[in-house]
Parts: structure tokens; C-alpha cells; sequence
């Protein structure tokens, strides 16, 4: 098939099964369970981390029957940009898509941190030593090699990849509840009133951060077999699985470890605390897979984002706000934005380590936590969008789903933004002002400019603006730039 063919968003090979596996990888279980919660309870050192994953999974899900609802009337792989564009403003859909690369592109190369990590250390049980920018840079050639992949190759992939995590970490999870510290299980760190605090709220944008990838679903709503049923489907699954895993593996560690003791324990061990705590009660074959898995699990993750900020890139890029070469596909890939994304991550990879940085903490954790603050940003925006766009015309939606529920999630995102970026500090567990103020100012003069922007493709391309959100090339665009099915929404 050629350049000018179908586009891969006109193929849809993707039923809910491979769509919930996108999101899945995306969200990492294993890599959020054995780097997010540790670092939690050691770098913030709050206990409510159980508390708040279920709390934001509840927040997430009501967020959904809207965003599900709105995401049947406009299948965009822009997703939130789309939204944004439909919903509010065209140049708040342009402010709203650069937020998104940024946010995701932050998400996936911050991976790359923890993966050369991990993978350095699944390799030394086997007695083999190298730098983690090595591992990390083996890791970017599998990833750009599998980009340029067709999608359905893809989800094969990561169902193994993801279907091995998760049941490794229902094996610890079992192993760590069945040996509790002084004999008995205990629930403290199920208290709500451990969120109320300062360093609790904080928790709320690590919660986010660590279940950003629940909304793949909508990214792929073009590609999958039945759109109306498949996204809705995949994404509360997703969130169900999230609400499981994370709130009872946090759960699990302070059971484990004693709720008195997880504080001190995790600072000590950090990224290693979820395999030496059930390590005494394992043989040491099982910790070892699980930190293998662990490096696989990072590395699904990175090829999840690298396939989301591909088709953000590739739709923007094909309705001309973006440069028009970014929308050029071959076989149904999104060939040149998938190598963009490679680049900018090869890019910072060697930065990295020629300034000699921690992997962990000055990419990994600071990277995947900025993303999420900017996700919880597009949420925030999807759902101001979500309630405009239905206010304008129910399109036959019920009140639960085109008012109530979007009214319900705004307001807690709104809350939990605004404290997010009070409390960014306290998350990152730094008072450096170049680390906690430069990812919100980044994000908000984003959107400033992508709105500038927006305002100005109105004045000087104006078939440009107006297919802004709509999934299609500007009238008279050339052919080659791909197109995203007959949705305009």
C-alpha cells in the first residue's frame, strides 16, 4: 500500500481485548507497583497511597461516562485535542493538542530512566553488566523498530508482555498479605483521613500520573471494530484493573512491612522495596522473573506512549496545524511521526547521560510525574469541552452522561489540578524552583501559544482552522497527508 492509500485509522482491526491491552501496557501495572508506589511512600513519605489511587480511579471513572459519551460523537485519534477543538474552542483544541505531546512525550521518555535501570539489573542476576544508558538505548532501537509496525503487531506484543506482569504481581501481592508484619493483616493505611493532609493531597497527581494510559482507548477509537461499544468498554476495565492492582499492591506492601514501618522501609530500598519484601516467603527464581518483568514492563509502556504520541502528532500534523510532513504514513503507520518522537527521545537519552543525571530520579520520576500533571490537565480540559459540547446539543445522550456526571468530574479535577500544582513541590520532594514550577509554567504558556496560534491559522489559513478537530486534511491539502475516515464530529 502506498503513502496516499488508507490511512490506519480507516483499517480497524482493533477489537476491546487489544484496545484494553494498549491501555494497560500504557498504564504500566508493574512498573507503577514496583517504581511509582515505593517512591511514593519513600520520597513523599505519606501512607495514604492505597487511599488515593482508589479515589482517583473513582474520580477517573465518573470522568469517563462523559468523555466515553462525547468520544462517540467525535472518533478523532486526537482524542482530547479533538475534544478540546469541539467542545470549547478551535484554538483551545491547538493550545489543548501541544499540552498533549508535551505531557505524553514527558510520559514515555521519562520511562526510558526506569528501563535502563531495570533492565541493567534483570541483567546482572544473569551476570551481565552494563550502563543503564546502554539497556536504555537497546530499549529506544526495539521501540523505533516496533513504531514503525502496524498497531495489530503491536498489541500482540504487548498482550504477552502485559499479561505477564500482571500475574506476577498478583503473585506477590498474595505472598506479601499471607505474611503479615506481627501476625496479623491490618487495614490503616485504608484510611481516608491519611489523604487530608499536605503531603496526602500531593499523592492525588502521583495517582494521576500512574493511571495516565486508562484514556489509550479513546486515541485508537478510529482503529477498533466498534467504536460506540469497544472505548467505553476498554477504558473502564482499564480503570478496574488500576483500582485493584495499585490501591491492594499499596495495600499489600504496608501489610507486609507493617503500616508503622512502610515509610522507613521503602526510603531505604525505594525502586527494589516490592520484590525484597516478599523475597523471605519466594524462592529467589520468582523475585528474579518478577524484576525481568519488571524491565518489560517498563519497556510496554514506553511503546504504548510512543503509539500515543505518534497518532496526536499524525493527526494534528494531517489537519495543517502542525507541519504536513508529520502526517505521512506508509502502510497504515504513522511513519514520519513515529520517528519524530524516536528522535526527540534519542535526543534527550544522550543528554542525559553526557550531563551525567540520576535515570531514576531526574528522568524517570521527574519526567512521568510532570506528564501526568499535564494529563491531568487534558482532563480538565476534556471535561469543561465535554459539558459544552452537550450543552450545545444533547445529541440524544441521557442527563446522567451529558451533564451530571461531566459536572461531578469536573469539579474534581478542577480541585485536584489547582492542588496538584500547590503541592507539585512536595510530590517531587524538592524545593528546587526550576523543578517544581518549570513543568505547570510550561504547560500553561503551551496552551497560551497554541491558542496565539490557533487565532492566527483563523486569520491567515483559514481552511486550516476550520478543519481543526474535524479528523480530516484541509480543503485542497494533498491526498498524501492521510485522513481519518468520514468523521468530522
Amino acid at each position: 500500500m502506498s503513502e496516499t492509500g488508507r490511512t490506519e485509522q480507516n483499517t480497524r482491526k482493533l477489537g476491546t481485548w487489544s484496545v484494553f491491552v494498549i491501555a494497560v501496557s500504557a498504564m504500566t501495572p508493574l512498573t507503577v507497583v514496583a517504581g511509582a508506589l515505593p517512591l511514593g511512600y519513600g520520597e513523599v513519605k505519606e501512607k495514604g497511597i492505597p487511599v488515593a489511587y482508589v479515589l482517583v480511579a473513582a474520580v477517573l471513572a465518573i470522568f469517563t461516562v462523559g468523555l466515553t459519551a462525547m468520544a462517540r460523537h467525535v472518533p478523532n485519534s486526537g482524542a482530547f485535542y479533538a475534544y478540546a477543538a469541539k467542545g470549547l474552542t478551535r484554538p483551545a483544541g491547538v493550545g489543548t493538542a501541544l499540552i498533549a505531546l508535551l505531557a505524553y512525550n514527558a510520559m514515555q521518555i521519562g520511562l526510558y530512566g526506569a528501563f535502563g535501570v531495570a533492565a541493567h539489573n534483570a541483567a546482572a542476576i544473569f551476570g551481565l553488566e552494563m550502563s543503564w544508558i546502554v539497556w536504555a538505548l537497546l530499549g529506544w532501537v526495539a521501540i523505533t523498530g516496533l513504531g514503525l509496525r502496524r498497531i495489530d503487531v503491536n498489541a500482540r506484543v504487548l498482550t504477552v508482555l502485559v499479561g505477564a506482569e500482571v500475574l506476577i504481581v498478583l503473585v506477590l501481592d498474595a505472598v506479601m498479605v499471607g505474611h503479615p508484619a506481627g501476625g496479623s493483616v491490618t487495614f490503616d493505611t485504608v484510611n481516608p483521613a491519611l489523604i487530608a493532609t499536605a503531603g496526602g493531597v500531593s499523592l492525588l497527581v502521583g495517582a494521576v500520573a500512574g493511571m495516565v494510559g486508562f484514556e489509550a482507548p479513546l486515541v485508537y477509537a478510529a482503529e477498533a471494530r466498534d467504536p460506540r461499544r469497544t472505548v467505553a468498554r476498554a477504558i473502564f476495565m482499564t480503570l478496574g484493573v488500576a483500582a485493584i492492582l495499585y490501591g491492594g499492591s499499596a495495600w499489600a506492601m504496608s501489610v507486609v512491612a507493617g503500616p508503622d514501618r512502610i515509610v522507613e522501609v521503602a526510603a531505604e530500598y525505594l525502586n527494589d522495596l516490592f520484590f525484597v519484601l516478599p523475597d523471605p516467603y519466594l524462592p529467589a527464581a520468582i523475585t528474579d522473573l518478577a524484576r525481568v518483568f519488571f524491565a518489560t514492563s517498563l519497556f510496554a509502556a514506553m511503546l504504548a506512549f510512543h503509539h500515543t504520541v505518534a497518532r496526536y502528532a499524525l493527526t494534528v500534523a494531517r489537519e495543517g496545524v502542525l507541519p504536513p510532513a508529520l502526517a505521512r504514513t506508509r502502510d497504515d503507520v504513522p511513519v514520519a511521526a513515529s520517528l519524530a518522537q524516536s528522535g526527540l527521545a534519542l535526543v534527550v537519552l544522550l543528554v542525559f547521560a553526557a550531563l551525567v543525571l540520576n535515570p531514576t530520579t531526574d528522568l524517570f520520576f521527574f519526567g512521568t510525574v510532570s506528564g501526568g500533571l499535564g494529563v491531568l490537565a487534558l482532563m480538565t480540559i476534556a471535561s469543561l469541552a465535554v459539558l459544552r459540547f452537550f450543552r450545545r446539543d444533547p445529541h440524544g445522550e441521557t442527563r446522567w452522561r451529558r451533564s451530571v456526571a461531566p459536572w461531578i468530574a469536573t469539579v474534581f479535577l478542577v480541585l485536584m489540578l489547582l492542588l496538584s500544582v500547590a503541592f507539585f513541590g512536595d510530590l517531587l520532594d524538592s524545593d528546587n524552583p526550576v523543578k517544581v514550577w518549570l513543568p505547570p509554567l510550561a504547560f500553561l504558556l503551551l496552551f497560551v501559544g497554541g491558542v496565539g496560534w490557533g487565532r492566527r491559522l483563523r486569520r491567515d489559513r483559514p481552511a486550516v482552522y476550520a478543519a481543526i478537530g474535524g479528523g480530516l486534511p484541509p480543503e485542497g491539502a494533498p491526498a498524501a497527508a492521510g485522513a481519518d475516515s468520514d468523521h468530522r464530529g
